[in-house]
């Protein structure tokens, strides 16, 4: 892969940039504690699956509307349906309305995630290489609240997210918006992420340059550009 041409490179959020604490069952049952919900490794085990599960069949976060107050109601509901979900298959418990409120605002808050170690660090070497820097992300308008939250807004030019672009990765449409904020054409935008599909098959297909984030190691084709961590960039983009 030549990097030459490369203005802008677009970062994933959950997966890339930062994870969740733990796990979202550890999260989940942190707060359903008082509501009486026992915790175990087998009951974490099963909100994980649980999790995956109802996130893997929920429908892509995109509504039909622009007022902000609105927008945050339908995500606030898409999530509610999801964890709703997870308890549906783990065992419903009283009290349920509040504590979604509560693991829900837990999710804005940095207390919830761990940043990768060396973000800061490429995201700065990038800025001073004279690179534009975006986020492209399923996510809903708490991420504004969590980068705040990480120290990480300055890095960034652009903001793409589902909810407020009306569209979804894989669709291509979500990397125009990105590309449009920029002014620049697809082969002139690299994309990092760590899902095969959304990530690096979606920028792919849209024409910018996919490269996937493999930082468990687990391998791919060879044919696909891949990366450790975030630092195994600088090589790409030489």
């Amino acid at each position: 892969m030549s990097g030459h041409h490369i203005k802008v490179v677009f970062f994933d959020a959950a997966g890339t940039l930062f994870r969740v604490k733990g796990s979202v069952g550890d999260v989940y049952l942190q707060y359903a504690a008082k509501y009486g919900v026992p915790r175990s490794p087998d009951v974490v085990t099963k909100v994980n699956q649980a999790f995956k599960d109802a996130f893997r069949q929920a429908p892509p976060p995109i509504f039909a509307v622009e007022q902000p107050e609105k927008l945050k109601q339908c995500e606030r509901l898409w999530w509610f349906d999801i964890v709703h979900a997870v308890f549906y298959r783990v065992g419903m418990f009283e009290g349920f309305d509040d504590y979604f409120d509560e693991v829900y605002e837990a999710f804005s808050r940095a207390e919830a995630w761990d940043l990768y170690p060396e973000v800061p660090e490429v995201l700065q070497q990038l800025r001073s290489q004279g690179y534009e820097l975006g986020v492209i992300s399923n996510f809903d308008t708490r991420f504004f609240e969590i980068i705040r939250a990480l120290r990480l807004e300055h890095f960034f030019d652009s903001i793409t997210i589902s909810s407020i672009a009306g569209s979804a990765k894989p669709a291509e449409k979500i990397f125009r918006h990105a590309l449009a904020q920029h002014v620049v054409e697809p082969e002139e935008a690299m994309h990092v992420g760590d899902d095969l599909k959304e990530d690096f098959e979606g920028a792919t297909d849209a024409r910018l340059r996919g490269v996937l984030l493999d930082r468990d190691k687990i391998g791919m084709d060879d044919k696909i550009p891949c990366v450790a961590d975030l630092r195994g960039l600088h090589h790409l983009l030489q």
